[in-house]
């Protein structure tokens, strides 16, 4: 009888914990996350997206991440894309613009929501409508560059440039805007443009090297991934040419060219994760969820290169100042 009194009192107090509410399930998401390239800008952003989701996980949602990088293969990144489809991942993550227009076109019926990374131009590509209300199952991030405070700064370093190089890949989308309005500002200064193209490392190598033989003043390149995958191979026959290279990134910059100007792309990727977050576990709607953009005002210097050229530090530090809303430094580094 004792027994069973016991055994009864379990049962009750079993029962009345359930009718609580107590529970000790774990809603779990899974996200598929799909880089398109291994290089230091964009690997930055995939290494914080999966922070984030990481530190969440430890306050009760679980993320399972499936990682894939494509490495700029059109197939495979297909592939990569409908392996997360039939997996029915709950979420697809795209960092780059090739990616994001892929999975976009790819969940167009079956609605997965996408939340991009580092689309430079989401509306002028078509990924979304508007940034503030983009439309479909797709929203993200933006890396948007001002190309005419990049050539701001430099204009203050040498006023009177006579020929400056364009050194980008045709095939990016995120170049076509960018190199459009570097164009559109050097010919309305007279100044010779050079452009020089390449679609892989090899041939972006060719292309440092023909704009170094006609004798640039200096070399552009927007936020492009080709470039900056190269980017290691390129910086020291440019600097060594006593010419500065002006790019669209700070990561560039961390792979050894005199500028980088833009996004701080770990800052981006924490934010990209944090819409990720927000998204699943809220259940927010995609297609009311604004793109985020950011302030492109920080100017990271290279001091290795910077010493390189010729260039006093202090003396770039207080030409830039009027033209950027802060100035960091930093030295080469091959991974970070």
């Amino acid at each position: 009888m004792k027994k069973s009194f016991r055994t009864g009192l379990i049962l009750s107090a079993m029962t009345l914990l359930a009718s609580c509410g107590v529970s000790n399930k774990t809603d779990t998401f899974t996200v598929g996350i799909c880089n398109y390239v291994d290089d230091a800008s964009l690997n930055q952003i995939c290494e914080n997206i999966q922070e984030v989701l990481k530190e969440e996980g430890m306050s009760g949602v679980k993320f399972d991440v499936k990682y894939q990088n494509c490495n700029a293969d059109t197939a495979v990144l297909n592939q990569i894309i409908s392996d997360f489809v039939s997996k029915d991942v709950d979420l697809m993550v795209g960092v780059a613009t090739p990616v994001a227009m892929a999975m976009q076109a790819a969940t167009e019926d079956n609605k997965i929501p996408v939340v991009f990374a580092a689309v430079s131009d989401p509306v002028g590509c078509g990924v979304v409508d508007s940034l503030a209300k983009p439309g479909a199952n797709i929203t993200g991030t933006s890396d948007y560059l001002d190309t005419n405070a990049v050539f701001n700064l430099m204009f203050a370093l040498n006023e009177n440039p006579t020929k400056v190089g364009l050194l980008y890949d045709l095939g990016q989308d995120s170049s076509k805007t960018p190199i459009a309005d570097a164009k559109a500002i050097l010919q309305k200064k007279g100044v010779e443009v050079v452009e020089s193209t390449g679609t892989n490392t090899t041939e972006i190598i060719q292309a440092a090297q023909n704009l170094i033989s006609k004798g640039v003043d200096a070399i552009f390149t927007p936020s492009d991934n080709t470039v900056m995958a190269a980017e290691l191979s390129i910086y020291e026959m440019i600097a060594d040419a006593k010419i500065p290279h002006y790019t669209g990134a700070d990561s560039f910059a961390l792979n050894g060219a005199f500028l980088g100007y833009g996004v701080d792309y770990a800052n981006l990727g924490k934010e990209t994760g944090a819409m990720v977050v927000d998204i699943l576990k809220n259940k927010k709607d995609v297609s009311n969820y604004p793109v985020k953009t950011f302030d492109n005002g920080t100017a990271a210097i290279n001091t290795d290169t910077c010493a390189k050229l010729g260039y006093n530090l202090d003396e770039v530090k207080t030409k830039f100042t009027p033209y950027c809303t802060s100035i960091k430094t930093l030295t080469t580094s091959e991974s970070f």
